[in-house]
């Protein structure tokens, strides 16, 4: 694996600096795939774009690169993985080491390309990089709706997965929203009412589709949500959120949407001296090694990471003509432990 900073804004090419097949393109108004396809020779373009393009081959003095070179030939083994998350939650992380995993057992290695979601052009300099180093073809993990957005764009005509998509042929997800049902369901079964929701950041995907879905399936039972509070992930946005829940109060149990909220939130109920669960209930979601040994044992949704990692390469390849795509991943599993349990009476 190769690991990129952070990228800033917007790559532009400076003085002096050495040109890119990406240049290349931007200056001859064409895709990098139909310069490449100029540098192999190939049949399919037509005289006055191939014109065009040697000319700002020449007017640049652009040297294709073995990377560049091993892409016109369609040789490239590499894969670019763009992140949104800077390795911080355990659920990108855990899909990255898998997607790392399921592309070298199918002979490819994989370069990481690092985005600040807050920064403007940070996604479409990612994805230039990625590609002058020679990636067939593209992954965003951890998207929030700014970054994904840029990425799409600048990867137009690219092979790209976008893991935990909302819709599209590109996407890849971990069922998030049957995921949400699944813990309402659990807690209907136990015969909360009254229920609560720690739901994730607001633009996620994931975080959107889990709520909905956690929300979703009390409405169908007739239940309404009490009340619902977002964080960002970490576990000490969990305990400030589950203050605030715990302060309203007026709710039996409560879905936090990762784990890691889960712990601030059980750490929330202890300082109020509520009793976890004889009191309150708490459900997390990812399944994080840790979730275990939490004081009670967290009851989670567990996501197979193995197995998003090797559809996405799945998925990528497919793309790239190198396959079949693969079939519906299948729902988080319901993990029961100690931190959920029957309404109290009352």
């Amino acid at each position: 694996m190769t690991r990129v900073n952070r990228a800033g804004g917007a790559s532009v090419r400076g003085e002096g600096s050495v040109p890119s097949i990406r240049d290349v393109a931007r200056a001859a108004g064409v895709s990098h795939m139909t310069v490449s396809r100029v540098l192999n020779a190939h049949p399919n373009v037509s005289a006055a774009t191939r014109e065009r393009v040697e000319a700002v081959i020449a007017e640049l003095r652009f040297r294709p690169s073995r990377t560049a070179r091993a892409l016109a030939h369609g040789a490239s083994r590499v894969i670019g993985v763009v992140e949104a998350t800077g390795g911080r939650y355990y659920g990108p992380a855990s899909t990255i080491a898998a997607i790392e995993d399921a592309a070298r057992a199918e002979g490819f290695s994989v370069m990481i390309a690092a985005i600040d979601e807050g920064s403007t052009g940070s996604g479409a300099a990612a994805v230039e990089h990625l590609l002058d180093q020679g990636a067939a073809g593209l992954i965003l993990v951890g998207p929030g709706a700014t970054a994904s957005g840029e990425v799409t764009d600048a990867a137009a005509g690219v092979p790209l997965v976008v893991m935990h998509a909302a819709e599209g042929a590109g996407s890849s997800s971990a069922e998030q929203v049957e995921g949400g049902r699944v813990a309402a369901r659990h807690l209907l079964e136990l015969g909360h009412r009254t229920m609560a929701q720690l739901a994730g950041p607001a633009g996620w995907v994931e975080a959107e589709a889990r709520a909905r879905g956690f929300a979703a399936e009390l409405a169908e039972a007739g239940v309404t949500l009490a009340a619902q509070v977002e964080g960002d992930w970490t576990a000490a946005s969990g305990f400030a959120a589950g203050r605030e829940l715990l302060a309203v109060g007026g709710f039996t149990a409560v879905f936090c949407a990762n784990d890691q909220m889960a712990l601030g939130m059980l750490h929330a109920a202890r300082v109020a001296g509520i009793a976890v669960p004889a009191e309150l209930s708490v459900i997390g979601f990812d399944d994080m090694p840790e979730a275990a040994h939490y004081a009670p044992a967290l009851t989670t949704l567990r996501q197979d990471f193995g197995e998003l990692g090797r559809r996405a390469i799945a998925t990528l390849l497919a793309q790239l003509g190198r396959g079949a795509a693969p079939g519906p991943v299948s729902a988080p599993k319901l993990i029961v432990r100690e931190s959920a349990a029957r309404a109290p009476r009352g």
